[in-house]
């Protein structure tokens, strides 16, 4: 099959008059096939698929394909515009599976290029049998090795823009997933939001073939999520299904995109388990991956189930589909030889691939930091009885490898968390698999319960293997002789999986164990981002193109373990991270730390590393002053260093960063390209942004090349590979972006393949060895682990190999939104922002890091010695618990003398005090204003006195605290008033609150505020309030104990720096510093490894203190002697979409501003979505330490958060925004910033834009002032904020649609309001909505000052409001057109329409004005009887199929030369010409805010019609106003209309039965009229054929949504509803298209197509010239010449070619309507209409194709309707007369031991098995001669058009309906062998297919069942032997019958019959019976003359005597009749003897 998408055409040439109507012909091999022609375009859009069935051979090097433009013409030949010619010889060359051709150029007929270019994707799938590729080193071979491969590639014809030529690439080498689909599958899926959303997965099975087996019933099952529906049940080899089953499914599509679909056939006669004929598998998301996400009429290979080495079980048909929301599902076309389609072309394998058996060999090597997974009671339990402690091996880890659904363990190895497995698991798999990813999970066994999951990794197949097909190459050379060896090793990039030896980490939950249920388990089976490090496992993958037979599981050979050592040879790195600042806090709570973590080294829970100084000093949060809290590290800022030992990996890495630095260089200049586009910037300056990205992007390439690997240490096989193959695609970029630098023309067109390149790259960064765990940050708060960040150990790698090899983050701040882990509300709060510096790097560079340092590094040993009071003394006596000396917890004992400095360092001074500031939080830190409260307490006892309680004061907890008068204002601040009593709460007069205490409670637990008698305590709060005041000079801030004691009232966290009178605890921090012994700069902080200072002699306190929380590490700290200020501006210009939060359908929005430690906040403005804040705000003093250079580089990011004010209740958050501010060193920079929409993000989704700038300026002198708006409110500054035009917005607003109720009261009178940039007006109001929607007075204008960038344009934002009783306005609904480009217009261009009005009423309105003398109308009839015989032949029906296409459905219809009408396959308003049929008025939702059941998703609550003109005026006040745009509206009243709805069929319904089908019928509802079809439901089909027309009336604009339902008729339960579309009928009545009935292509006046509208075509066409405001039409030569708009039209010139039949109508009318059908009207059509559901509201639930006419009353009645009854089968009978039978099988051995059998024949039509026919027995053939002389008779009822049998049986005897089942009609003869007391046996069986029937043989002789295969296969030259029986009405000869026999068939015997196929009619006149009874004629059948040894031996003993008996024995008759004579006579004699002897001695008678 060769496919060629047309897709689209640029710059073609004008005509001298008027634009082309482009239409493309593709030419291949004398086969034409043509697009759509698209109206007046030059830049037509065809998207169209042509496709050529290549009936068998393969293309070759010299086939090519011719690309010809026309311009078509509705009479006459086609004018050629341009054509190409593209050579196909890279697809034959069996090098690429698609050829997309981009921009090729046209050229006219002499050769010239035209400057015209076409955009073309060639598609093909070769034959099984085309010869394969000589140059394929894989073609024949067996066994390829993971580094084989084809490739190269010859230098093509054409050029790509995107590098290398047309496709050529290499041979697949075994693996279908190339770089290019890899691309389109990400970019496919990347579209699709990764959230659970609604899919459909249809399958439709359509037939088998070849099924193995003798005599079968298959029935085919699907299996896809969990769901299984299978076939009806058939007979048969080739059994033909045609079911579609649909499968509705809600998950992740990652989830399902991995989930398999089974296709299993099994043989339903069999009880037996092996009853599977064969299966299929494949994933869902290789369907979606295809194109159109549909797979269609494909043939599936079926295998063994468990052997797929077995060879061919059978072949399946199916289609696939996978619908996504909003998917449209593709409409299946059926061929015309479907029937005879290549079986081999059309399988569903790999292009051009035959699946091979492969083994996947996966190494597991050993695990090593597996985390504890067991119970350690155990082990708790030994070390009571002294046993040893080993909490670390408590796992017993294996490990499972998944492929493909089948799965491979390792053993398990108990107790140990670096295991060594040192197995191999052989994985056996098809390939190339349709499967991607190989999944490994290192589970850990468990004895009792379940496994758990350690964690989880992928291999990725296509990233770790190549099909070569994805890099275009070019080489030198000649274009025809190929420039590559396939010996050289050179151009190869094609190989087989392989993977490592290397380390695959593993990341899931935390590691910490605790043995409750692990709230993140579902991290370490792979879902979601792993939040910690859990091991890694040393694996290797290699893949052999063979079967393996060696076991699945093997041990690893000792050679392999040797050779693997080297792999795992460790290096020291260094990691140091500075944290600068963290700031976003969402609440203060307990004190916070970080900690940095890779692999396990940092994790200070983690016993099996040694400490390291892993984590930050913890510090207290800090109020900012507005909305967060901040950490105050001032100008100590805290580090962290961690030594960790990998692999060295660089060689790797360095490639990565490499890539990644170019792609981000290329990422900005793109960014800066796509902002120039937006904001229009002269094509000169365009040229230079456009150029500038691509030398900088070619210069890139061309300096920064991917280190070579020959020095590199443990290389691995893949290493090689993805070197070449980077190579390669980056060469294949730099050559595609030279070429574009020279031959691109249009700029902007190169933005698509710019991105290309941009996605090419990150997927070339991709490294899939990368052994390096990421680096891991933790914030912990107290003691728990709070929020993470993930940071690839990459990024901030150092290399040596060049500065771009280094991460982009190494040695630079970077700022980090920290993540919780397994976030529900996807980063809704952001917990923490920090600004990090790191450096990573091997210890032998950690010189290097003292470049990137800034500041002074300190490192100091720290530990509290902590102190009691008891009895008023401070002491060590009261520490219950505690230590005298500890560390910051308070947990861990530590002395002062048993601290030891680590190896190399020493100390530099003594122990010293040193409080911790960032410790002591003042409760009003950071507080401008603050409350100080008190509470004074009393108590009594019940009814006595209150007097002071014994603690009288307390804070709100009940503990202690100060007597009011004790408490001292701070310095700094002052106080604002005296204490005073809080009465604003639940409190009596004088302010106490009342409790009753119970014990053993000492304070009441609540309170009330009524005194009762048995109340015992009150309280009330004393307030006072204070605020900070200026300092005078030199006045000192601190004020703290002078011994450095700080206080804590209670054992804690909490402690201050005063003490006070309820204080019990104190302590003071001790610090003594460290210096490196011989090394300077900051690198000596690497040497820091180990801990400090733990008290040794205690025993086991070490590990103890270990155990706790952390070892006691030294403390680093960075600290900066000098900050530098800066001033920062940030402009908050305004923000759209913005979600709306308010039932009013809208939000009060407000913006947080953070930077770094402050915040500010802008006004809140009211009610709208699209605010316009025009706000700057200022951050005068801003400290940021640091070099003002690298903050230049690298500025901390403005965070705008965007908040909903509520009145009530907390404010609710809408969404994230983040913007680099630009940094200006020295004020006297001239640039200033842009203002830029940065998108608002809210969960992960986009939720709105904001236009926003920020600048950072460096304050060394003064900074000019900015305008103020109000106090402390300042504008945006000109020059930032955007120029300004005056314009003009004309508003039609026609009325209002389907308004939904508010607040339960329906709207009634509603009036609109219009809000653009500031300017507000309001319509009048609608008086009644029910009796007319449309507002009074139709235009609205405003004047206002807009942008004049489009980019910066506020939206229009309507308004409707209700205006109710007692004065209430409500918002009942909004809308907010973002975009005003569509509605600008020149006010001064008069157009031909616009004269009048463009946008008028149809014809149909304007005769409403003024009802002439055209109100009766005239049908003239015809003979009436000429009709009723055309009747016969054609109906609407043969119009229908003549349009589609179907030439054997619509008979002579056609050749009468008849109209067609257009099948549109969408909804008419989707048609792009008629642009939505709201070229009068467009249609608005109307949405209103949160609903109900708090989705985001606003409700659309109505519609409004209307439509929109903006175009600018002159500033000049004295220029006379442009004239208005809408203006002579039409009437607004309502209008009485009769509709005409024609239901033709449906496709593809949602199935709603449980048998997988539906019972549909139709149901219609327009205003209160509904018409309910139920009577007419069609029993058990998906695809129903309705035929029906339905008129109803209805007034207009009132009752203008005409919803069509489906629904599924039941008998018992409710009806379902399959699905709904709905029309906007005041669209279609009051467009210009003519929407309201379609123009057809002639005017008829009897027949068929008889006219059907009320006005002739001829009024119709003074309407519109009178709408157009052009001259009335002029006739001439009685009506055949007609000059309209200028133009002179004659009869002549469109019919001159055409076929003039006796139904049409005057000259004048005709050629009126061929004008008119030039006018771009809609033409007479059939729409296909999508049906949709509430249960799966984006998903298609089946199409309808109809069309509907509207008749406005007033003018009078339409023509007769169309008869739409679909038409009805014809009764045929086919009667086949056995004749005889010759070699068939002898079954049985007879009595006398000869073979024999007895034979009768069985015959049937397949669906109609209830009419088995049998012949009578032809017994004992001796020879396999029958002879028979027996008619079949079968009647069946046909349907000639589609060539289908029409059966009608219940399938089940419960059945209510008969189901209608269209079936190919074929005869199926058995012959069998009969036995009377046994089962018969069974001979041999035909098929005869009567459409298509094998010619039979002449003799018996010729007969062979050669005659059967050549059908089967699909010869050549099957068309001449195969006949339809229909046609040839009868046939006689010889066929032969096959059995199959050790899976071959062989011949069974052969059958002598005469078919003949007789109509019903015929039948009456040419009688006969069947068998031999009466009327036993045409022909007559005499009884058959049988040899007499045919009978039946239990039934004729005579003859059995005669013809068994006799002949056999008759030898032994006759001598046991002489013996028996002989011994007669001897026995006579002996008896006579005696006597005798006697007689004659004695002699008595003498």
């Amino acid at each position: 099959m060769l496919r060629v998408v047309v897709e689209s055409a640029k710059g073609l040439p004008k005509k001298k008059v008027g634009q082309p109507d482009p239409i493309t012909t593709v030419v291949f091999k004398e086969e034409k096939k043509k697009t759509k022609w698209i109206d007046n375009e030059l830049n037509p859009v065809w998207n169209e698929v042509l496709e050529f069935d290549l009936k068998g051979t393969g293309l070759d090097s010299s086939s090519y394909i011719d690309v010809i433009v026309k311009d078509y013409e509705t009479i006459g030949k086609d004018k050629f515009i341009g054509s190409t010619k593209i050579s196909l010889k890279d697809l034959a060359a069996g090098q690429t599976k698609s050829l997309p051709s981009r921009n090729i150029p046209l050229a006219n007929e002499s050769g010239q290029n035209i400057g015209a270019t076409i955009n073309l994707v060639i598609g093909y799938d070769p034959p099984a049998n085309a010869a394969p590729n000589l140059n394929d080193p894989l073609a024949g071979d067996a066994t390829v090795d993971a580094g084989g491969g084809g490739g190269g590639g010859e230098e093509g014809d054409e050029t790509l823009p995107d590098g290398g030529q047309i496709g050529s690439s290499g041979v697949p080498s075994g693996q279908p997933v190339n770089l290019r689909q890899r691309f389109n599958r990400s970019q496919n899926r990347q579209r699709l939001v990764d959230k659970p959303q609604d899919f459909q997965i249809r399958v439709r099975i359509i037939e088998a073939r070849q099924l193995s087996g003798n005599n079968i019933k298959p029935v085919v099952k699907v299996h896809v999520c969990g769901q299984t529906h299978r076939t009806r049940i058939k007979r048969g080899n080739n059994p033909f299904f045609d079911e579609i089953f649909f499968y509705n499914v809600h998950m992740l599509p990652s989830e399902l995109f991995d989930k398999p679909i089974s296709f299993r056939v099994y043989n339903s006669y069999s009880l037996r388990a092996d009853s599977i004929m064969g299966e299929f598998k494949l994933d869902v998301g290789y369907v979606y991956d295809e194109p159109a996400h549909c797979v269609l009429r494909k043939w599936l290979l079926l295998n063994e189930a468990d052997d797929s080495s077995s060879g061919a079980k059978g072949y399946l048909k199916v289609s696939l589909f996978v619908v996504g929301a909003g998917d449209e599902p593709p409409v299946e076309k059926r061929e015309l030889n479907d029937d005879q389609d290549d079986i081999e072309s059309n399988l569903l394998l790999p292009a051009g691939m035959t699946l091979r058996w492969a083994t996947l060999s996966l190494k597991v090597f050993r695990a090593e930091d597996i985390p504890q997974m067991d119970d350690a009671f155990i082990q708790s339990m030994k070390e009571i009885f002294g046993g040893e402690e080993n909490k670390k091996n408590l796992v017993d880890p294996f490990l499972e490898a998944c492929f493909a659904g089948k799965k491979l363990c390792t053993q398990i190895i108990e107790k140990n968390a670096n295991p060594e497995w040192n197995q191999v698991l052989n994985l056996q798999v098809k390939f190339p698999s349709m499967c991607e990813r190989v999944k490994l999970t290192v589970f850990d066994w468990d004895r009792l319960t379940r496994n758990d999951a350690i964690g989880t990794t992928y291999l990725n197949l296509a990233k770790i293997a190549s099909s070569g097909g994805e890099i275009e190459e070019e080489h030198a050379g000649s274009g025809e002789i190929p420039s590559y060896e396939a010996t050289t090793g050179q151009s190869e990039v094609g190989f087989l999986p392989a993977f490592g030896p290397c380390y695959v980490n593993l990341y899931g939950s935390p590691r910490e164990f605790t043995g409750l249920p692990d709230p993140y388990e579902d991290l370490n089976y792979g879902n979601g981002e792993g939040v910690a490090y859990r091991g890694r496992i040393l694996v290797e993958l290699s893949t052999k193109l063979e079967r393996n037979a060696d076991k699945t599981v093997d041990s690893i050979h000792s050679d392999d373990i040797l050779v693997v050592q080297k792999y795992q040879r460790r290096r020291k790195y260094s990691l140091c991270a500075v944290f600068y600042s963290a700031s976003m806090i969402q609440e203060p709570g307990e004190p916070i730390q970080f900690e940095v973590s890779i692999g396990n080294y940092g994790n200070k829970l983690d016993t099996t590393c040694k400490p390291l100084a892993s984590t930050t000093q913890y510090s207290r949060a800090v109020f900012d002053g507005n909305h967060y809290y901040y950490l105050p590290w001032v100008n100590t800022k805290p580090v962290v260093v961690v030594l960790s030992y990998w692999e060295d990996i660089s060689h790797r890495l360095d490639s990565v960063n490499i890539i990644l630095y170019i792609t981000h260089r290329l990422e900005s200049n793109l960014e800066a390209f796509k902002t120039a586009i937006l904001a229009k910037v002269s094509e000169n300056q365009l040229v230079e942004v456009w150029l500038k990205l691509l030398n900088q992007l070619i210069e890139d390439l061309e300096s920064f090349p991917t280190p070579e690997l020959e020095s590199s240490s443990n290389l691995t096989s893949l290493d090689i590979q993805i070197k070449k193959l980077r190579d390669s695609a980056l060469t294949s970029i730099k050559d595609g972006a030279r070429r574009m630098r020279e031959e691109a023309r249009e700029i902007r067109d190169t933005l698509p393949d710019l991105e290309t390149w941009v996605d090419k790259l990150k997927l070339l960064a991709e490294e899939p060895q990368n052994s390096m765990p990421d680096v891991i940050i933790w914030m912990i708060r107290g003691e728990k682990r709070v929020a993470y960040s993930r940071i690839p150990a990459h990024q901030l790698l150092y290399s040596t190999y060049s500065e771009q090899a280094c991460g982009q983050h190494c040695g630079k701040i970077q700022t980090v939104f920290l993540k919780y882990p397994m976030d529900k509300n996807k980063g809704l709060k952001v917990p923490v922002q920090i600004r990090v510096n790191m450096w990573l790097g091997l210890s032998a560079h950690e010189k290097k890091f003292n470049s990137y340092s800034e500041g002074t590094f300190s490192v100091f040993a720290e530990l509290y010695e902590n102190q009691a009071q008891v009895f008023g003394k401070w002491g060590t006596t009261g520490l219950v618990g505690r230590h005298k000396f500890s560390d910051v917890t308070g947990k861990l004992k530590l002395k002062q003398e048993h601290f030891l400095p680590p190896r190399g360092w020493e100390w530099e001074s003594d122990w010293f005090i040193d409080p911790e500031k960032a410790l002591l939080t003042e409760a009003d830190a950071g507080h401008t204003e603050f409350m100080d409260e008190v509470y004074q307490n009393e108590s009594r006892f019940p009814g006595g006195e209150w007097k002071a309680a014994s603690e009288p004061f307390t804070d709100v907890n009940g503990e202690k605290s100060r007597n009011p008068g004790e408490f001292d204002c701070p310095p700094g601040w002052m106080w604002e008033d005296k204490w005073t009593v809080d009465d604003n709460r639940a409190v009596d007069d004088q302010g106490w609150e009342y409790g009753i205490t119970i014990p053993p409670e000492d304070k009441p637990l609540s309170w009330v505020s009524a005194e009762k008698v048995y109340h015992v305590h009150r309280r009330r709060r004393l307030v006072r309030a204070r605020k900070r005041a200026a300092l005078p000079p030199g006045a000192v801030v601190e004020v703290r104990d002078p011994e450095g004691w700080e206080f804590s009232s209670l054992i804690g966290w909490k402690f201050h720096k005063k003490e006070r009178s309820s204080d019990t605890f104190r302590r003071r921090r001790w610090r003594r510093k460290m210096a490196p012994e011989n090394r300077l700069g900051a690198s000596a902080i690497f040497q820091l490894e180990g801990a400090l200072g733990v008290d040794t002699e205690e025993k086991g306190s070490k590990d103890g203190a270990t155990k706790l929380f952390g070892a006691n590490t030294p403390t680093v700290s960075c600290s900066f002697d000098r900050s530098h200020m800066y001033h920062l501006r940030v402009y908050v210009y305004q923000a759209q979409n913005l979600a709306s939060m308010d039932k009013d359908s809208f939000s009060d929005p407000y913006a947080h501003v953070s930077f770094l430690h402050l915040s500010k906040t802008t006004e809140s403005l009211q009610a709208t979505l699209n605010p316009t804040w025009d706000q700057t705000l200022i951050f005068s003093d801003v400290e940021i330490y640091g070099d003002p250079q690298s903050t230049a580089q690298r500025p901390p990011d403005v965070v705008l958060e965007f908040y909903d004010k509520d009145q009530v209740g907390k404010d609710e958050l809408l969404g994230r925004s983040v913007c680099a501010p630009l940094v200006k060193l020295n004020p006297g920079m001239d640039q200033t910033p842009k203002l830029l929409w940065q998108p608002i993000i809210h969960k992960g989704q986009k939720a709105g834009e904001a236009l926003v700038a920020a600048e950072l300026i460096l304050k060394v002198s003064i900074i000019h002032t900015l305008l103020s708006l109000a106090e402390n409110l300042y504008m945006v500054p000109q020059g930032i904020r955007p120029v300004v035009q005056l314009t003009a917005v004309e508003i039609l607003a026609w009325g209002l649609r389907n308004m939904k109720p508010y607040q339960l009261a329906s709207v009634s009178s509603p009036s609109l309001v219009v809000e653009c940039g500031g300017q507000r007006v309001e319509s009048a109001i609608i008086k009644n909505m029910k009796k007319n929607p449309n507002f009074p007075s139709s235009v609205l204008f405003i004047k206002v000052l807009l942008p004049k960038e489009e980019m910066y344009t506020p939206p229009i934002v309507l308004k409707v409001i209700d205006h109710r009783p007692f004065g209430r306005k409500p918002v009942v609904g909004q809308c907010t057109i973002t975009t005003l480009e569509q509605f600008r217009c020149d006010p001064y261009i008069v157009t031909a329409e616009g004269a009048i009005l463009g946008l008028m009423l149809s014809s149909t309105v304007a005769l409403m004005a003024s009802p002439s003398k055209h109100l009766s109308i005239n049908m003239e009839e015809k003979t009436p009887l000429l009709e009723t015989q055309e009747k016969e032949t054609v109906d609407w029906w043969s119009k229908f199929y003549a349009s589609t296409g179907d030439q054997q459905k619509c008979g002579p219809y056609l050749k009468k030369g008849y109209d067609t009408l257009k099948l549109f396959d969408c909804e008419l308003e989707d048609v792009p010409e008629f642009k939505g049929l709201t070229d009068f008025c467009s249609t608005f939702k109307l949405l209103r805010g949160k609903n109900e059941s708090g989705d985001d998703d606003p409700s659309v609550v109505g519609e409004l019609k209307g439509s929109f003109k903006v175009y600018p005026l002159s500033d000049d006040p004295g220029v006379v106003p442009p004239p208005r745009q809408f203006r002579e509206l039409p009437e607004s009243g309502p209008q009485e209309c009769l509709v005409r709805i024609y239901v033709v069929r449906a496709i593809d319904l949602q199935p709603k039965d449980n048998n997988g089908s539906c019972d549909p019928y139709i149901k219609m509802s327009l205003g209160r009229n509904t018409v309910d079809d139920r009577d007419h439901y069609l029993p058990n089909t998906t695809s129903p054929l309705f035929g029906r027309m339905f008129e109803m009336t209805c007034f207009l604009p009132q009752d203008k949504d005409l919803k069509i339902s489906v629904y599924d008729y039941d008998l018992l339960t409710r009806d379902e509803k399959v699905g709904e579309t709905v029309i906007d009928l005041e669209n279609r009545f009051l467009s210009r298209y003519n929407s309201y009935c379609g123009l057809p292509q002639t005017y008829c006046i009897s027949g068929i197509n008889k006219w059907r509208d009320q006005l002739k075509p001829s009024e119709i066409l003074n309407n519109l010239a009178r709408l157009k405001g052009l001259s009335k039409p002029r006739t001439e030569d009685n009506g055949t010449s007609l000059t309209f708009n200028g133009k002179q039209y004659t009869l002549a010139e469109f019919e001159d070619n055409k076929e003039i039949h006796e139904h049409l109508g005057p000259a004048l009318e005709r050629l009126s309507l061929h004008v008119l059908r030039k006018q771009g009207l809609v033409p007479e059509h059939v729409e296909t209409r999508t049906l949709y559901s509430s249960f799966q509201p984006n998903i298609s639930q089946g199409k309808l194709q109809m069309w509907v006419d509207i008749f406005p009353k007033s003018i009078g009645l339409p023509g007769p309707p169309f008869d739409i009854t679909p038409r009805k089968p014809k009764k045929y009978f086919l009667r086949a007369v056995v004749w005889n039978t010759t070699d068939v099988t002898l079954d049985e051995t007879s009595i006398t031991g000869e073979r024999m059998s007895d034979i009768y024949v069985k015959g049937w039509m397949p669906g109609m098995e209830e009419d088995k026919q049998k012949t009578d027995v032809h017994y004992r053939s001796l020879d396999g001669d029958g002879n028979f002389n027996w008619r079949f008779v079968f009647g069946f009822e046909y349907l000639p058009a589609e060539q289908l049998c029409l059966v009608s049986k219940k399938e089940h005897f419960w059945s209510l309906d008969k189901t209608e089942f269209r079936i190919p009609p074929k005869l199926i003869i058995q012959i069998w062998d009969n036995d009377k007391f046994s089962l018969d046996d069974y001979l041999g069986t035909l098929e005869l297919d009567l459409r298509n029937l094998v010619g039979p043989a002449k003799t018996p002789e010729k007969c062979t069942l050669k005659m059967m295969d050549d059908l089967e296969i699909g010869a050549p030259h099957k068309m001449e032997q195969a006949k339809s029986l229909f046609a040839q009405q009868s046939v006689r000869g010889w066929w032969p019958c096959s059995i199959e026999q050790d899976g071959k068939k062989v011949l069974g015997g052969k059958v002598e019959m005469t078919l003949e196929i007789i109509g019903e009619a015929d039948a009456d006149a040419k009688p006969a019976g069947k068998g031999r009874d009466d009327p036993n004629m045409n022909p007559h059948l005499d009884p058959p003359k049988r040899p007499d040894t045919s009978f039946f031996w239990f039934t004729n003993p005579c003859k059995t005597m005669k013809f068994i008996v006799w002949k056999r024995f008759r030898c032994l008759f006759i001598g046991l009749i002489i013996l028996t004579i002989v011994v007669l006579f001897l026995a006579i004699l002996l008896y006579s003897l005696p006597n005798y002897i006697s007689m004659k001695i004695v002699k008595p008678l003498q």
